[in-house]
């Protein structure tokens, strides 16, 4: 008779699985920014990214207000042989005239309790981290602060609503004056039970409360959370589900006893979910339901008592003591007995069978919109079967005896493909509070001393300026005979001493060495109107043996690759003008010949070093006896870069190149190049820079990385400068710091991997990508993007110096106009030269050229990114090399 009395609330499995998909969609709506402000469940940004991960330690008060009680903890985390916890608390009231009284005099309140306790723990002279579980809908735009939406659970206090629950605690603690206190981090009591068996249990990615309340959080994919930027990692969302319902979207299952207790409560129309669920209205529904029955003359003999009228007496501590297998009808008659219906036998029997259903539905309402977020874990991790740990508080999960067992069986039932866990929170989430903010103390101890570490790379304008000047005293002491032979920056003269003038003309062979891949070019440049230049390539690769083999090996394996180039082109019978790139420092004698100073970025290809590399090409063709070639001129990468571009602006007359290495040239006039005979006109000088700061001139600013980097490297002492800031190298800097900083234990839970042991296991290629990903998680920030900006901002220093020096030998006095800057980056193990390396660091381009601009102010500089490599460059030398050879003869 009950049962068909009650049918309504008896909910089938096929009705709780549609529960589940109406709450996925309330929870999708809830996270996007278009639905979010009409979205009835909130699905709140917490600002908590991690659980504990085991190293947080320190002393930490939290504070616990959700109830008529409020609770104060001191929650010591210490870390001798394992982590620990103690605890020391005390429960303070909250009268009902505070809870419905005015804001000020309730956190004057808290306040005053938290002077209390301090004053017993002998602490008010510390200031120590606070944590703050605040049980109600909060909106949070970081983790100390809570902008109150709506109280719930019979507080009312006017002035709250819409206000910053941090700071009106701060006011109040401000205006008492006897002690300080860091408030750091405010949660729901909900995230706070999550974070407490969190430290227990790493796998805890939920937190449920089902008591006075109810409510539900859980880490969610930042990928899915509209309201707050980025994309990587998790975020902490705190559901509010309690509001689920109140767009009407429960209606069916909903029953006269939901709307009349809904009727009578504080808050019509809203939580209208947590009035059919939780604890604070439990009591009430089954008072309902027996006044009906009653009156129907189904229950006492039709004896209806005032007692039984009044509303908030069948509390639902009496639905626990009711439902308790043994002593269950004994406690009902006891109860019923002093409302005063004189029951009989049958009647204690009815009644706990009303309690069973009433307890029942709660448990299933709360098993489906928990499975809706299991699911949404599952599709998240994109697996097939979820493990995770659920974290629960509240008096109706922990006091009602069949309570737990029914969530627990139907959860499982309806969410067959997870295993679950469910944890209890043995503290409550005071704790939780604590560790929230021991977490967050953690986080911000390691953000200071990785702050602190990485200031290094933080150049300022002045120590730039300072690099500046450093630069120019090393390219005066290239160029004078008198210091060359002792100058780290070599200032090689190239014997090119003129740019494109388009009347270049005919068919040109080009080689670009300078990486793991090497090129081969034909490049057909035609004169006239309608100037054109076409080009074919073939990538050919150079293994590693050969780059550390001998010269021999290295200039057949070039050779073998022009025969298999030329052979590709059908033009093996003719005897072409070629352009030699060698992108390594040269002492040049003329433009078609280059003695080899030393081998930088992994070649170590043995006796080329004090060669003519022009000289060792020539005899790797004879040895081959297939074909001849009329090498005409040999140029580094930086050079071709140049040609390239002032091509096709004639202004050009600096070449840049931040790729695998690093270097740049420009266009010197002759009386400042001791080195070579003649006064008139300019020729281009290639100042490898990248050995700048060789001889100890940079010390002050190398960190602790770039020397593990150099120490390590095949050329230690040598080319420190282009290892601070070029791309063979920058990977392992920031792999050198991630290794310094996870034995610190600021990342990766102090674990360092196998892999990331293995040197260059980290490209530079990464960098870009992260960097361009909007940085993933913590690491995004400093450690990366610090590393490129100062690459960066180091090569701007010295190309405003260069920029300068060009500008007081030219026109001194005056400042540089319209100086065209050929750019060019790339990766060697990347293919052929790209413009897709250091380039795509999203700041890279945009703060070099900013930065020339406030180091070289009187310097007009138009930056021009090369498109077709430095190989282009080598032929358009050769081609004007051609072009003055013909016109001396």
């Amino acid at each position: 008779q009950i049962d068909k009395y009650l049918y309504a609330m008896r909910l089938s499995d096929e009705t709780l699985i549609d529960v589940m998909a109406r709450f996925r969609r309330e929870m999708k709506n809830g996270l996007s920014r278009d639905f979010n402000p009409t979205a009835t469940v909130k699905m709140l940004p917490t600002f908590v990214r991690s659980i504990p991960d085991g190293s947080e330690k320190g002393d930490f008060i939290a504070l616990d207000l959700g109830g008529s009680y409020f609770r104060i903890l001191r929650v010591k985390v210490s870390h001798e042989k394992k982590q620990t916890v103690q605890m020391e608390s005390e429960i303070y009231n909250t009268p009902e005239d505070i809870m419905h009284g005015s804001g000020t005099r309730l956190f004057d309140h808290v306040a005053e309790c938290l002077g209390d306790f301090m004053e017993k723990q002998q602490i008010k002279d510390k200031k120590l981290p606070v944590g703050f579980t605040f049980s109600f809908p909060c909106r949070q735009s970081k983790l100390d602060e809570g902008i109150l939406i709506t109280w719930t659970k019979r507080f009312k206090a006017s002035g709250v609503e819409g206000a910053d629950v941090v700071r009106l605690l701060n006011r109040a603690i401000k205006k008492r004056g006897d002690y300080d206190a860091d408030i750091m981090a405010v949660v729901n009591d909900t995230v706070g039970t999550m974070m407490t068996c969190g430290f227990d249990d790493q796998r805890c990615e939920v937190g449920l409360i089902i008591g006075t309340g109810t409510n539900a959080c859980y880490m969610e994919d930042m990928r899915h959370i509209d309201l707050v930027e980025g994309d990587e990692g998790r975020m902490c969302i705190n559901t509010e589900w309690g509001a689920f319902g109140d767009d009407g979207s429960l209606e069916d299952i909903r029953t006269e006893f939901d709307r009349e207790i809904d009727r009578g409560s504080l808050n019509p129309g809203k939580q209208l979910f947590e009035k059919m669920v939780s604890g604070l209205y439990m009591g009430e529904l089954v008072r309902l339901i027996l006044v009906k029955m009653a009156k129907e003359g189904l229950l006492f003999e039709g004896r209806i008592t005032p007692e039984l009228l009044t509303k908030g007496k069948f509390e639902t501590k009496h639905v626990s003591a009711i439902e308790k297998s043994k002593e269950g009808l004994n406690k009902a008659k006891e109860i019923l007995t002093r409302l005063g219906v004189e029951p009989s036998h049958e009647d204690c029997i009815a009644v706990q069978h009303v309690c069973t259903i009433v307890s029942f539905r709660s448990a299933n309402l709360v098993a489906s919109t928990l499975g809706a977020i299991l699911n949404q874990l599952r599709d998240n991790k994109g697996v097939g079967r979820l493990r995770t740990t659920v974290g629960v508080d509240g008096s109706l999960y922990k006091m009602h005896p069949q309570y737990a067992r029914r969530l627990h069986k139907t959860t499982r039932r309806l969410v067959p493909d997870s295993e679950v866990r469910f944890l209890l929170s043995e503290s409550g989430s005071g704790k939780g509070a604590a560790m929230v903010t021991a977490v967050a103390y953690r986080l911000s101890e390691q953000h200071r001393l990785i702050d602190e570490t990485l200031a290094e790379f933080k150049l300022t304008h002045e120590q730039l300026l300072q690099v500046k000047k450093r630069m120019r005293a090393e390219m005066e002491a290239g160029l004078k005979k008198k210091t060359h032979e002792t100058a780290k920056v070599k200032m090689l003269p190239t014997f090119v001493r003129n740019t494109p003038d388009g009347t270049e003309n005919g068919d040109f062979l080009a080689l670009d060495l300078g990486g793991t891949n090497f090129r081969v070019l034909l490049t057909k440049i035609r004169s006239g109107k309608r100037r054109t230049v076409e080009m074919h390539n073939k990538i050919y690769a150079i293994p590693v043996e050969v780059m550390q083999g001998t010269g021999e090996e290295l200039f057949d394996h070039i050779v073998t690759c022009i025969s298999d180039f030329l052979d590709y082109m059908g033009i093996k019978g003719a005897r072409l003008p070629l352009g030699f790139t060698f992108s390594f420092p040269c002492k040049q004698t003329s433009l078609d010949a280059g003695i080899l100073l030393n081998w930088t970025k992994g070649f170590k290809a043995t006796d080329c070093e004090g060669e003519d590399v022009v000289y060792l090409l020539r005899e790797g063709i004879k040895r081959r006896e297939e074909f001849d070639l009329d090498v005409v001129a040999v140029v580094n990468d930086t050079v071709g870069t140049m040609m390239t571009c002032a091509y096709e602006d004639p202004n050009c007359e600096i070449g840049l190149i931040v790729g695998t290495g690093s270097n740049a040239c420009y266009m010197e006039e002759m009386r400042n190049i001791e080195m070579v005979d003649g006064e008139q006109g300019r020729m281009c000088v290639n100042t490898e820079w990248g050995a700048f700061g060789d001889n100890g001139c940079l010390d002050d600013i190398r960190t602790i990385y770039d020397k593990a980097v150099d120490d390590y490297s095949l050329n230690a002492g040598k080319q420190r400068y282009e290892k601070m800031i070029s791309g063979m190298y920058l990977g392992e800097i920031v792999r050198n710091i991630l290794i310094d900083f996870t034995k610190r234990g600021f990342l990766f839970r102090g674990q360092i991997s196998e892999t990331l042991k293995t040197r260059h296991i980290f490209e530079t290629k990464f960098l870009s990508q992260i960097e361009r990903d909007s940085w993933r998680v913590l690491l995004s920030s400093p450690e990366i993007t610090l590393v490129s900006v100062r690459g960066c901002t180091f090569v701007e220093g010295l190309f405003a110096t260069s920029s300068e020096f060009l500008s007081s030998a030219e026109m001194p006095g005056a400042s540089l106009q319209d100086v065209s800057i050929q750019l060019l980056h790339s990766v060697g193990a990347a293919g052929p030269p790209s413009p897709t390396a250091i380039v795509s660091f999203c700041s890279f381009s945009r703060i070099m050229h900013q930065t020339v601009k406030d180091l070289a102010p009187n310097c007009d500089v138009t930056f021009l990114l090369s498109e077709d490599g430095s190989g282009k460059g080598a032929a358009l030398i050769t081609a004007v090399g051609c072009r003055l050879r013909d016109a001396e003869q």
